[in-house]
């Protein structure tokens, strides 16, 4: 990650967020491939700044130009748009050298948050396995930037319905609590579609001593397709009446995309009317989705 353009002010730790007390909302975005994708981006942030979410994320790939792209990103959505920006760091391929350069140039920056993950094997790859003096678990991550840089605010990844390589629910609650201890505010959820998973989930952690701030991820979908793809790749499951509506639909983008919302909007108010700490919306660098939930919701 090449270091963004040094900003006069930092960004606020998004504990200080969940402190006030009401539902966050935040979006994630990923860096595009190239320079008309940049644009892009830029014109669908612009369009989002009208519904003003707590913070965005901005993902981190495997390989060395998206890693590019998300500075570029990153110091776009808060230096031009005033975003608080929470941009992903990973171990994938980094040395423990090459982590403490990136934490100075992401504080240098003036970011204070990072959504602290292990990330997925390289494109190929079917397992991780950690670079030379180089980190395999998350909780690592976590305690190497708060040891470099005390007043980062960290996030976590968890799995309402366990981490596809965790070999069972526990070992993966087991897991979520390492990185928690290890400094992480708050967690993240992975994308589910069935509530009721969610809420066994947050018991679980409450149960298993996990304190922090766990904020569902949802996706609205787009298309059958792309979130069976999405679903294959996480382990999340696909609740009979969601797939029976979106078959329906076939391949009528209009009305799948109608449905997709329909479903989004009743998990989030039904997620916020049992006191969830907000919600993070995985939007595919879309608006148009993020603008009818804020509509929605409003209404």
């Amino acid at each position: 990650m090449s270091s963004p353009s040094v900003s006069t002010s930092s960004d606020c730790p998004i504990s200080d967020f969940f402190a006030l007390g009401r539902p966050l909302r935040s979006l994630e975005f990923f860096p595009p491939k190239d320079d008309a994708g940049v644009e892009a981006l830029r014109a669908t942030a612009t369009a989002l700044r009208s519904i003003s979410p707590d913070f965005v994320s901005v993902t981190y790939g495997a390989g060395g130009t998206t890693r590019e792209r998300t500075a570029q990103v990153s110091a776009l959505l808060r230096q031009e748009l005033g975003f608080t920006v929470m941009p992903h760091l990973t171990c994938v391929g980094h040395t423990r050298a090459e982590l403490h350069d990136l934490a100075d140039r992401i504080h240098a920056g003036g970011f204070r948050n990072i959504m602290t993950l292990r990330g997925d094997p390289p494109k190929g790859a079917t397992t991780f396995t950690a670079t030379a003096d180089g980190l395999r678990y998350a909780n690592e991550l976590v305690a190497l930037l708060k040891a470099r840089h005390p007043d980062f605010c960290l996030g976590v990844g968890g799995y309402p319905e366990k981490h596809p390589e965790a070999t069972t629910l526990a070992a993966d609650l087991d897991a979520l609590k390492r990185k928690v201890d290890a400094g992480a505010a708050f967690v993240t959820t992975q994308l589910f579609f069935d509530n009721a998973v969610y809420y066994r989930f947050v018991e679980k952690c409450r149960a298993a001593g996990i304190n922090v701030p766990i904020v569902p991820g949802l996706m609205p979908v787009l298309s059958l397709k792309q979130v069976q793809r999405f679903t294959a790749m996480c382990g999340a499951a696909l609740p009979p009446a969601l797939i029976k509506r979106l078959e329906v639909a076939a391949e009528n983008t209009e009305v799948v995309e109608i449905i997709g919302l329909d479903w989004a909007l009743t998990q989030i108010r039904d997620l916020l009317a049992h006191d969830a700490p907000g919600y993070h919306l995985y939007i595919m660098n879309r608006a148009k989705s993020a603008l009818a939930l804020a509509a929605g919701l409003a209404a």
